[in-house]
């Protein structure tokens, strides 16, 4: 039996990638989708600027746009919501919906750090499910946070190491696809020719959020990874989607490049790995040999856009390890990733045990 869907804020590009997923996926069937006041009461191809590669589904272009109401969403009595709309607008709906019962998988980036609000990468941190139990002692529903775009591919290629190795100091200077500022994100002038070095609290979401998902269960919640330091530099690129990020790591044990490649290749602790779940990439880790791989435009669709691609694999003077690793930023670091968060909480009984 399928769980009933919604997609709060289904025309943005995130809202779009849900709205695709679920308009065929075999464990949730979609009842309804909501926008702002002036596209609501329109069909779904004519309030929709559609900009995915493919064309939108036949099961969603006649489905009238709700308006994004607390009393209509809520009349609709999904089992699960996905929310993608601005984070000052999150923060009253993720909140309100969770009160009310529901469960939501939110993609705003706030409240992504409180301690009872599981912020998941499920091959990293599935296991920080757990927390919905103290979460449940404040709110009637369940909240989970799908992380930052960058924090995703980053920490899905930290974890092996971390765990066969550890890492001590983790610098990360990323360069950053267009689409990760949203439909209207980046001014054509301001991107042609040019790479901007600055996006407004980005860094700051790299560097807090990697700490949590790399953390520890407490009985009061998620605690922050103490051993870890992440340094992050942000750049927005001309690119259309896909981030590629240049990773500098000293670990605790000295290792060679055989031994990363094995570790990444192997991950032995991938929390999802017996799971069988429809979004779940057969390998989340891919790796490159050629040297001047990975690449946006040739590597981002790697298991359907879910899995990560390491390349340059090598060993500096000082025992720093160095690489760059590539995800597709909507896929795996945000519709994608919401995707597979339901369907791990769907296969560990979790959403239905919180409803």
């Amino acid at each position: 039996m399928k769980l009933n869907a919604v997609v709060v804020g289904s025309t943005g590009l995130v809202g779009q990638r849900l709205v695709n997923y679920l308009s065929n996926h075999p464990w949730f069937n979609l009842i309804g989708i909501t926008a702002s006041k002036e596209k609501s009461g329109k069909k779904y191809e004519d309030a929709v600027r559609w900009s995915l590669e493919k064309e939108i589904p036949n099961k969603v272009k006649d489905m009238i746009i709700y308006d994004t109401d607390l009393e209509m969403i809520s009349s609709l009595k999904p089992d699960i919501i996905f929310t993608s709309l601005p984070s000052n607008v999150s923060t009253v709906y993720d909140i309100e919906l969770v009160k009310r019962g529901f469960t939501v998988i939110s993609h705003a980036s706030n409240n992504r750090m409180e301690p009872d609000i599981p912020l998941l990468n499920p091959e990293v941190n599935a296991d920080h499910i757990s927390v919905l139990k103290i979460q449940k002692k404040r709110w009637k529903g369940t909240l989970l946070k799908v992380p930052n775009c960058v924090t995703s591919i980053l920490t899905l290629a930290l974890k092996p190491i971390y765990d066969d190795f550890g890492i001590q100091q983790v610098f990360v200077s990323t360069m950053q696809a267009l689409s990760g500022a949203g439909l209207n994100g980046v001014p054509s002038m301001a991107i042609l020719d040019n790479i901007i070095p600055f996006i407004e609290h980005e860094e700051e979401k790299i560097e807090n959020e990697s700490l949590k998902i790399l953390g520890y269960i407490t009985p009061e919640g998620i605690k922050l990874n103490d051993r870890l330091y992440v340094s992050p530099s942000v750049h927005r690129v001309n690119v259309l989607e896909g981030h590629l990020e240049s990773v500098f790591i000293k670990t605790d044990k000295d290792v060679d490049v055989n031994d990363i490649k094995e570790s990444l290749t192997e991950f032995r602790n991938n929390k999802i790995k017996n799971f069988d779940l429809p979004s779940k990439p057969k390998d989340p880790i891919i790796i490159k040999e050629e040297v001047d791989r990975p690449q946006p435009r040739l590597d981002r669709n790697e298991g359907n856009g879910m899995s990560v691609v390491v390349g340059r694999i090598r060993k500096d003077k000082k025992n720093w390890i160095k690489f760059n690793v590539l995800g597709h930023n909507t896929i795996r670091g945000a519709a994608g990733n919401g995707i597979l968060i339901a369907e791990v909480l769907l296969k560990n009984n979790e959403l239905l045990d919180f409803q």
